[in-house]
């Protein structure tokens, strides 16, 4: 037994011995130590969704890249859907970051994002039948040799495995049918394909993708995959990205250590979608907080600076799961009409209630916010009083934790804290001034019980829309 006390006092590595005797010093341990300097090179800015996705963070983005020199998109595919208006023109982005259209920024699509080839173009092609925001995009956008490729087929049983579900469950998830959550299964399991791949020796990537196609073919008989069409069909596009394409760690590498740089991160998706945080099952298929960052560009967590979340003025939800604050009701309908709640991507009606701050200070605990863009503010503007979730409680319990499991969530009851409307537009405001004190009273109630300031307010679609507060 002495022998076994003497190891726990002083002889493990974890206590700093070296030998019986523990008598190794510690890094550190003197008086003349320093704390350790803050490492050299660029910070990353980042703007992150802190509900359901939906929130406005293209504009927020938007805004931040007017002067940004880089633009990135970490994770998720062409599953986003952010809308930004310039000079009227009303832009839809789903796998181009939003900065695209500042064309002195460079837009870097990361080892993270999921890349369907036909549907990059394709929406490069649409918003340039819109305006000149995306004139000579190719000349500024990078995209990482190590992006995973969403194939046709993949699109196809993301569709398949939505009516099984149907069948099985009478409850789909409500995905995209973009092919995300299939092509993030492929990289799990280690079959998937990757830009690289197609860029290299082409015979042996044909070989590669055959043996996947026959893989859901096999599992999926109904599936009908038309294996050279597509082939040839990557083949013509394979010539169109190459000159795009850039080994993204040494990338993202020069970027943070050469000449000083402002460096924007764009969140797809948001927390509560986040496939370990969201409201799982009903997620997306990766990590949308600020984790994702750092492994979908490949850069230490030292070097993220501001983490911006974007939260609606109150809250909303696309598709299926559970929604403590939802209503289900005139006042929901109200909020939907007025809000214009349709996805960008799928166009279905998003499901609408007062803001849930429990929700959101759940996800300040994961990402750790410097400060908040709060948007759509204007769409409360006709609201005699307005509601805000502040508290939720199981049997009759305060509990101070967001409930993993979805069956106790669908339980838990609100508390809220009613709040006086303002009555009036608010439109036109352009400062913090120019809001009705009533309004004013809103955003501060958001910043006290959140801990978190509000950096900005969004009364618009426009870029001269977003009140910035400091």
């Amino acid at each position: 037994m002495a022998g076994t006390e003497q190891q726990h006092s002083g002889g493990g590595l974890l206590n700093g011995g070296d030998g019986p005797q523990g008598k190794r010093a510690r890094l550190g341990s003197g008086p003349a130590a320093s704390p350790p300097a803050t490492p050299p090179g660029n910070r990353v800015t980042v703007v992150l969704g802190a509900q359901w996705g939906d929130e406005g963070k293209g504009k927020v983005v938007d805004l931040l890249s007017l002067d940004a020199d880089l633009v990135c998109r970490c994770q998720g595919g062409n599953n986003a859907g952010h809308t930004v208006v310039v000079d009227s023109v009303e832009y839809d982005f789903h796998l181009l970051p939003s900065g695209v259209i500042n064309h002195s920024a460079t837009s870097f699509i990361g080892n993270g994002v999921v890349i369907h080839l036909p549907g990059l173009f394709e929406e490069a092609e649409k918003n340039l039948k819109k305006g000149p925001g995306l004139e000579g995009w190719e000349s500024r956008t990078v995209i990482s040799d190590r992006a995973h490729l969403v194939f046709n087929f993949h699109q196809a049983v993301d569709g398949i495995q939505e009516q099984q579900r149907q069948q099985q469950a009478g409850k789909n998830l409500g995905t995209t049918k973009k092919g995300i959550g299939p092509v993030y299964a492929s990289k799990a399991s280690r079959t998937g394909l990757r830009i690289c791949d197609l860029l290299a020796d082409f015979d042996e990537f044909s070989k590669k993708f055959k043996a996947l196609a026959q893989h859901y073919q096999a599992t999926y008989p109904a599936l009908s995959i038309d294996t050279e069409a597509e082939l040839q069909q990557l083949k013509v596009y394979a010539e169109k990205i190459r000159p795009l394409v850039k080994d993204g760690v040494y990338f993202m590498y020069q970027a943070l250590h050469g000449p000083p740089k402002k460096i924007l991160v764009e969140g797809a998706n948001a927390a509560l979608l986040d496939i370990d945080f969201g409201t799982y099952p009903f997620v997306t298929s990766s990590n949308c907080t600020v984790g994702g960052v750092c492994t979908g560009l490949g850069i230490p967590p030292q070097y993220i600076g501001k983490v911006y979340g974007v939260v609606k003025a109150y809250t909303t939800r696309v598709g299926v799961g559970t929604f403590p604050t939802e209503q289900d009701n005139e006042t929901g309908e109200l909020l939907q009409s007025r809000g214009r709640e349709f996805g960008v991507t799928t166009g279905r009606k998003r499901r609408c209630g007062w803001l849930d701050l429990v929700l959101v200070k759940y996800a300040h605990m994961i990402n750790g916010f410097s400060a908040l863009a709060v948007t759509k503010l204007d769409i409360l503007d006709t609201f005699e009083e307005i509601k805000v979730g502040v508290e939720y409680q199981l049997d009759e319990k305060r509990i101070p934790y967001f409930p993993a499991n979805q069956e106790l969530l669908n339980k838990v009851a609100v508390e809220y804290k009613t709040l006086p409307g303002w009555r009036c537009s608010t439109e036109e405001a352009r400062s913090f001034g120019d809001l009705p004190p009533q309004a004013q009273a809103y955003v501060r109630f958001i910043e006290d019980y959140l801990g978190v300031p509000v950096k900005w307010v969004g009364v618009g679609k426009s870029r001269k829309s977003i009140i910035r507060l400091f």
